[in-house]
């Protein structure tokens, strides 16, 4: 099987995008790793494809794929680069919304930056002691889409993400499916330092969008900032999160930041 693929990146978070409107593309679980693969495939933290909505509820669909095969509900970065993707392949300049595992996505564009309105979060949870192998930590957590915890860390650049967020992503806190977990460093001013080790990629990834949303909006809940929040990536890249509270609960949540093409291709499978 040959395919054309669409190469893009979201704040260093990097995907493979598939037209699959036609419905013709079947993927195993190896076929989506070795397309992720850096040595063997394009190289990627997921796949995505973008497919007809079959329920009527919004524009489009996709089918999303962690790293690893795995499905996923939901991904932030990879919501504007699907946005993006679409708009090119459409031409549709006015926005658009797509059906996701975690419910329906809206998109908009700003000129470069793409900004897409999440899904309502669920399931906050703050302050709780967690036994991990360095000691009791307090680990918050929140659903923007998927699962996230979050550990707030005086220095991000020193944070143990790959140690200690393979351990709180598997720990028997957070079955049975576990969660994705982000190390968060408060600048002041509104703006956030974020480092996630990621769930089905099972390593640091250089952003994710939901949880770097996760990270804002805990970090608008214990150290009062206000909307939006500017959060600094391992990337480099610098995206925004605006939000309403509502009864204290947020609302209107939306993430904003870049989506950019890297390249064509065909790859035989």
């Amino acid at each position: 099987m040959v395919l054309e693929f669409t190469k893009m990146n979201g704040a260093g978070n990097d995907f493979v995008m598939l037209d699959n409107r036609a419905q013709k593309v079947r993927l195993t679980r190896d076929q989506i790793s070795r397309l992720c693969d850096r040595q063997w495939g394009v190289g990627a933290d997921g796949v995505v494809l973008l497919i007809p909505c079959a329920s009527g509820k919004a524009d489009w669909a996709w089918d999303f794929y962690n790293n690893d095969g795995s499905t996923a509900e939901m991904c932030g970065n990879a919501a504007r680069c699907f946005g993006r993707f679409v708009q090119k392949l459409t031409g549709n300049d006015r926005g658009f919304s797509f059906e996701t595992g975690a419910g329906i996505i809206a998109v908009d564009f700003q000129g470069e930056r793409v900004t897409v309105s999440l899904t309502k979060p669920k399931d906050l949870r703050l302050n709780e002691q967690v036994a991990l192998a360095t000691g009791t930590q307090t680990i918050h957590s929140l659903n923007t889409g998927v699962p996230h915890a979050v550990m707030f860390v005086p220095d991000a650049d020193l944070a143990m993400v790959q140690e200690l967020g393979q351990e709180i992503r598997r720990h028997p806190h957070f079955a049975p499916r576990g969660t994705n977990v982000n190390f968060v460093q408060p600048l002041g001013s509104g703006s956030i330092r974020v480092r996630t080790y990621e769930r089905g990629v099972e390593g640091e990834t250089l952003a994710c969008g939901t949880g770097l949303t996760a990270s804002a909006l805990i970090t608008a809940k214990l150290h009062k900032y206000s909307s939006p929040v500017t959060v600094q990536v391992q990337g480099g890249d610098e995206l925004e999160v605006s939000f309403k509270q509502d009864n204290g609960d947020f609302t209107d949540v939306r993430l904003s930041g870049p989506a950019d093409f890297v390249f064509q291709g065909k790859i035989e499978l």
